[in-house]
Formats: structure tokens, C-alpha cells, sequence
């Protein structure tokens, strides 16, 4: 086991060369966040919403819905992506006939995103708190943390289970943006779903997405006086999170679809 996490932890170093090599994926990952955040956040920042604890700016909850964007983009999107074009092209193929093992091939990739999801956070964290003066989730650390990563291990597992149901790399961009795109839009990701139909905020609640964005606003909000861990968020994320490591070890292929 020792062995596999050292082989992983290298995985890892390989990945983010590979990365940085590409450097057109690698400006988009960063610049389609920060581009919505500064759109979103000069067109509608200074605004107010009402919270059951008082009022606040929009920009309160834009940087944190950013956040889990961002978060979204790189561990669900480009993984999933990522792995169907190395599926189609054989790589993984040659990849599961070394001695790598598989453990570490996916810990190294996962762990890569992980890392590239985290610098995404500083980043717009920074911004918002700079620029937009949004608090810092100082008091509620703990909670922003927990939630951040089980958000990235959510949605990384979803990522890799997703792929089980592209047929091939010509497929994937429509297959992911399907399944995501819908569910930022209605799961108060790009815009507040309060005043939204009832029956679509029961839809959007069963999806891992809502419940990301959620915890992370609940973090942001500098009026909330406990901890801010959103329970049932939790849940919901954990719920997801089991169903994509089901998914992707019963199912992932390492072969191209035929």
C-alpha cells in the first residue's frame, strides 16, 4: 500500500508536467471561473438579499457559488473529459498493462485535479475578498474546508463513473456538459434560486451540486453564528460521493468502447 501511494504521489508530478504542457487547458480552466466571477460579481454584486439572519450583498454568495464552479469544472468536467480522451487513444489500455497500479494511476490523477480545484479556490477567494470585500470564512474554517473536500472527492468520483457512459472522446464534450450544465443553472451556482418554482428547487435539491453550493454559501455568510456545516448537504454529497465510487470501480473501462 505504502508502495502505491508513492507511486501515486509521483503520478501526480507526472500529471501536473502534462498539465502545464498544455497550456491552452490550462489558461480555460482557470479563466472561465474568473471570468464569470468578475461578470457576474460587477453586473449584480451590490445588490442585496434577504436572509433570515439580515441583509446581505450578492457578492456574498456569488464568490462562494464561484468557488464550487470552479471546483465542479476541474474535478467532474476536465476528468471526466481527460480520461475519455486517454481512453479512446489507448493510453489507458498501455497504462493498466504496466506496473503502475490502478490505485495510483486514479489517486494521481484525482489528486491532481484536487490540487488544481484548491490553487482555483485561493484564487477567487483572494478576488472576492480583495476586490469585492466578501468576508473571509475565518469563523467558519472548519466547515469550508470539510466541505470543499468532500465537494472535490464528490464530484472527482463522479467524473471518473461518468465516463462509463461515453462511447467514445467525440461523444464526451456533449455527454458532461449535458449532465452538468442544467444543474448550475438551476442550483444556485450562476444565479439565487429563491425566487424560483418550488417543484424545480426540489428537483435541483436531490442533485450533489445544490448541496455544494449551498454548504459553501452557508460558510461565506459572515451573519451565521455557528460552525456553518449544512448537515443535510453533507449528507447529500456523501450520498453522491458513495454512488460515484460504486460506479467507477464496478463499471470504469480502461479499454476504448468499441
Amino acid at each position: 500500500m505504502i508502495k502505491a501511494i508513492r507511486l501515486g504521489i509521483r503520478q501526480i508530478l507526472y500529471e501536473d508536467m502534462a498539465f502545464w504542457r498544455n497550456p491552452v487547458a490550462a489558461f480555460f480552466t482557470f479563466v472561465f471561473p474568473l471570468m464569470f466571477l468578475f461578470i457576474i460579481n460587477l453586473t449584480f454584486g451590490k445588490n442585496v438579499i434577504e436572509r433570515p439572519q439580515g441583509t446581505l450583498n450578492l457578492s456574498d454568495f456569488y464568490v462562494p457559488m464561484i468557488i464550487a464552479f470552479s471546483v465542479i469544472n476541474s474535478s467532474y468536467t476536465g476528468l471526466a473529459m481527460n480520461l475519455t480522451i486517454s481512453r479512446d487513444r489507448g493510453i489507458l489500455k498501455r497504462i493498466r498493462g504496466t506496473p503502475l497500479p490502478a490505485f495510483s494511476f486514479l489517486f494521481g490523477k484525482i489528486a491532481h485535479n484536487t490540487l488544481i480545484s484548491a490553487l482555483l479556490v485561493v484564487i477567487v477567494t483572494g478576488i472576492g475578498s480583495f476586490l469585492f470585500d466578501v468576508s473571509l470564512p475565518t469563523k467558519t474554517a472548519l466547515s469550508f474546508l470539510t466541505t470543499l473536500l468532500l465537494g472535490t472527492a464528490t464530484f472527482s468520483c463522479l467524473g471518473v463513473a461518468v465516463t462509463t457512459l461515453i462511447p467514445n472522446a467525440d461523444a464526451a464534450p456533449a455527454v458532461v456538459n449535458a449532465s452538468i450544465l442544467p444543474l448550475l443553472f438551476v442550483s444556485d451556482v450562476f444565479i439565487p434560486m429563491d425566487q424560483a418554482p418550488s417543484w424545480l428547487n426540489m428537483v435541483a435539491n436531490v442533485f450533489p451540486v445544490r448541496s455544494f453550493s449551498i454548504a459553501l454559501q452557508d460558510a461565506f455568510n459572515p451573519l451565521v453564528g455557528s460552525a456553518g456545516f449544512n448537515i443535510t448537504s453533507i449528507f447529500i454529497m456523501s450520498a453522491w460521493l458513495l454512488i460515484g465510487l460504486f460506479t467507477a470501480i464496478k463499471f470504469f473501462s480502461w479499454e476504448p468502447r468499441k
